[in-house]
């Protein structure tokens, strides 16, 4: 263990994990209740558009692929706000379109393509202290929505109608979700990949959902799953050198099914 950490970027990505996995699993708890795992597939794949596009610019991915995917994410809540379309077809329209324009970005310069593979499919060792303090920035702002607006979107996840009825702006509150989801997808895609970004948002979330009474103890019991599994899963990964985002995915996934089991005998 020692050994592990005398390397630096095995520090970037142990921080980077822990933090992507706290950020992930808190945001994750509001798309199981919502019923909206698909979105988080939209809005990772919408991350591949914008770091495609970052990418054939020759800057940052990072720095495109925020306001790329928030674009989506804002999009995506107006077209199920102001549409008859189900939220799931939105999703759905802008999957397909993000994805689309990322092949084209990639097939206009070719030589890029090794770099995408970084954030389909995640590098420990590409993670940056850049990567650690946006990672840290983003779990910093999730801290802060808990005195006003966990309470908000929790209300509105179980009886949107309700919230509405009390005169909540649900509208606006779902747009700040929306938003912070699209940044802290793109954040985390260095760790996990942008292919199993999904996975990482949901598991933890519906681990927490098996065993927990309240919507409080879901959203705790989430974060701690997705922290202790991201440090887990990148311990593994580097001890028996397969990829960290798979991994990491696995090792939560053999968790959701034990508890699946637990629960069923109980």
């Amino acid at each position: 263990m020692m050994d592990l950490l005398s390397h630096p970027f095995m520090q970037r990505a142990l921080a980077g994990g822990v933090l992507v996995g706290m950020l992930a699993s808190y945001f994750g708890v509001f798309v199981v209740q919502r019923r909206m795992s698909f979105l988080g597939a939209g809005l990772s794949h919408a991350a591949f558009g914008g770091v495609a596009l970052g990418l054939l610019l020759g800057t940052e991915p990072l720095v495109v692929a925020v306001p790329f995917t928030v674009m989506v994410s804002l999009g995506i809540n107006w077209v199920r706000r102001h549409t008859r379309l189900a939220g799931d077809t939105a999703v759905g329209v802008f999957f397909a379109v993000s994805v689309a324009l990322g092949l084209v970005f990639l097939s206009i310069r070719r030589g890029i393509t090794v770099d995408a593979f970084t954030y389909l499919f995640g590098s420990v060792l590409s993670v940056s202290p850049t990567d650690v303090l946006l990672a840290g920035a983003m779990l910093a702002v999730g801290l802060a929505t808990l005195p006003r607006l966990w309470g908000r979107w929790a209300y509105a996840s179980f009886d949107e109608e309700s919230a509405r009825a009390e005169r909540l702006p649900v509208d606006r509150d779902d747009y700040v979700l929306f938003t912070l989801l699209a940044v802290t997808i793109v954040v985390s895609v260095k760790v996990v990949g942008i292919i199993l970004m999904t996975a990482f948002l949901v598991i933890p979330a519906a681990s927490a959902r098996l065993v927990s009474p309240t919507f409080r103890h879901m959203t705790v019991r989430a974060v701690i799953i997705g922290a202790v599994s991201s440090l887990a899963g990148l311990v593994v990964s580097y001890l028996i050198d397969i990829p960290s985002g798979a991994t990491i995915v696995l090792l939560q996934a053999a968790l959701f099914f034990g508890l699946v089991f637990v629960s069923r005998r109980a």
